[in-house]
C-alpha cells in the first residue's frame, strides 16, 4: 500500500474554547455560585427570621431596658457638663467617620459613655479619654477587625493628651465599671428590623440615622429606649420625605420624642451635617435644610396679618385729644438692641444763644451688657476640639 502524504487539517493546532474553558468563563461560573448561595443564604436567614423573631424582640426589649443610662446620676457630675457634650460627639463623629466603622459601632459607644458617665465620676480632663475608650470597645465588640483603631491612632487624635498606657488603662476600667456587659440593642439594630419588612428607600434609611444622631447631642433623648427612637426617627422621615407611613397608630412615648425631635431640627451640628450631606448618604442633610425652609416661608404665608384695632370706631371709647397728636414727637431716647435708652444729658452748657459750643464732647455712653446665648456652639473641626479640650485641661 503505498503511503501517500496527507496536508495537516487547518484545525489540528487550535484549541477549541469548548474543550478548555478560559479565565473568564470560570469567573463567571463562580459568580452564578455565588449568586446561588447567596439567594439560599437569603431564603434560610427569612426562614430563621420568621421563626425566631417573636423571642429576639423579646429578649432585645429586656437588653435595653438593662443598658440604660441613668440621666439623674450624669446630672450629678461636678466637672463634666451637658454644654460639653456636643463637642465630644462631635470628636466621636469624626473618629467613627476616619476608620469608617458601622453605623451601630457609633450607637454603641456613645451607650458605653453615658453608662460608664452614670457610674464613675469623671473628670473633664479624661472626657475625651472615656470617649475614644467606648469607641475603642465598640469597633472591638461588633465591627471588622481591619478597621477597629489602633491606640497610637487614637492618641494622635487627641493630639497625644494622653499616653498609650492610659487609653489602656481606661478601656479596662470602662469593661470593669458595666461589669463587662457590652452588647447593647442600639438605634441602628431596631431601625433594621423597622425596615426589613417596610418597602423604603436607603434615602428614608440615611434620614432616619441623620434624625438619631442629631438626637445625641441633646440630653433629652439620653435616656431614651432606642426601639422608641428608631420607630420615632422613622416616622418622622417617613415625614419630611413625604413617604407614606406604614405604621398604624404610636405610643404616646413615640410621640412625644417625635414632637421633641422635631424641634432639634433647626441647628445641627456642622460636622454632622457635612457627613449627610455627601452623596453617598443620599445628601439628606441638604434634603432636611431645604424642607424646614419650605415649612418656615408656609408657615409664614399661613399666618394673616393682625387688623388694628379701634376702639372709638367700635363706640367703646371716646376720643381725646390726645388720640390726635398734631406734630410727630421725636421718640424718648434712642434704641439700642430694641431697648429704649434715655438720652444722655450734656454737662455744662450746652447751646448759648442757639449756638453749639465748640470743643464740647458728650459724655461717653457705657456698653450694652450682651444677653448670653441659650445655646452652645458646635465644634466645626478637630482643631478647634483640641484647643477647647486644652483649655479646660489648663484650667
Amino acid at each position: 500500500m503505498a503511503y501517500s502524504r496527507q496536508q495537516p487539517c487547518d484545525s489540528y493546532f487550535v484549541e477549541s474554547q469548548d474543550s478548555f474553558p478560559t479565565s473568564s468563563n470560570q469567573d463567571y461560573a463562580k459568580m452564578i455560585g455565588r449568586r446561588r448561595q447567596q439567594a439560599m443564604a437569603d431564603i434560610l436567614s427569612k426562614q430563621a427570621y420568621e421563626a425566631y423573631v417573636e423571642d429576639t424582640v423579646a429578649h432585645m426589649k429586656q437588653m435595653e431596658d438593662e443598658t440604660l443610662p441613668d440621666v439623674a446620676s450624669i446630672d450629678i457630675q461636678q466637672e463634666i457638663k451637658w454644654f460639653m457634650r456636643p463637642y465630644l460627639i462631635d470628636f466621636l463623629i469624626e473618629a467613627h467617620a476616619a476608620f469608617q466603622l458601622l453605623p451601630e459601632t457609633l450607637f454603641l459607644a456613645v451607650n458605653l459613655l453615658d453608662r460608664y458617665c452614670s457610674r464613675r465620676v469623671v473628670y473633664k480632663r479624661h472626657y475625651q479619654l472615656v470617649g475614644c475608650a467606648a469607641l475603642l470597645i465598640a469597633a472591638k465588640y461588633g465591627d471588622k477587625k481591619e478597621r477597629v483603631p489602633l491606640i497610637r491612632e487614637l492618641k494622635s487624635m487627641c493630639c497625644s493628651l494622653y499616653d498609650e498606657e492610659m487609653f489602656t488603662q481606661m478601656e479596662w476600667h470602662v469593661l470593669n465599671t458595666l461589669g463587662w456587659a457590652i452588647g447593647h440593642p442600639t438605634v441602628d439594630t431596631w431601625l433594621q428590623l423597622a425596615l426589613y419588612d417596610a418597602a423604603d428607600d436607603v434615602e428614608v434609611e440615611y434620614m432616619t440615622l441623620y434624625l438619631t444622631e442629631i438626637a445625641m447631642y441633646h440630653k433629652d433623648f439620653v435616656g431614651s429606649k432606642p426601639s422608641v427612637m428608631a420607630s420615632a426617627a422613622l416616622a418622622l422621615a417617613r415625614g419630611i420625605l413625604r413617604r407614606p407611613e406604614v405604621m398604624d397608630t404610636h405610643n404616646l412615648n413615640e410621640n412625644m420624642i417625635l414632637l421633641q425631635l422635631s424641634q432639634k431640627l433647626d441647628r445641627p451640628s456642622q460636622v454632622l451635617q457635612r457627613k449627610y450631606a455627601s452623596p453617598h448618604m443620599s445628601g439628606v442633610s441638604v434634603t432636611l435644610e431645604n424642607f424646614l425652609q419650605q415649612q418656615e416661608a408656609a408657615s409664614r404665608r399661613a399666618i394673616p396679618p393682625t387688623p388694628p384695632y379701634n376702639a372709638v370706631a367700635s363706640g367703646k371709647m371716646e376720643p381725646t385729644p390726645e388720640m390726635f397728636p398734631g406734630t410727630p414727637q421725636k421718640p424718648y431716647g434712642n434704641m439700642v438692641n430694641g431697648y429704649m435708652t434715655p438720652p444722655i444729658t450734656p454737662e455744662g452748657e450746652y447751646f448759648i444763644n442757639g449756638n453749639e459750643i465748640k470743643g464740647y464732647h458728650q459724655a461717653p455712653r457705657c456698653p450694652v451688657t450682651p444677653s448670653p446665648s441659650n445655646s452652645h456652639p458646635y465644634i466645626q473641626s478637630q482643631a478647634q476640639y483640641q484647643s477647647y479640650h486644652q483649655d479646660m485641661v489648663m484650667n
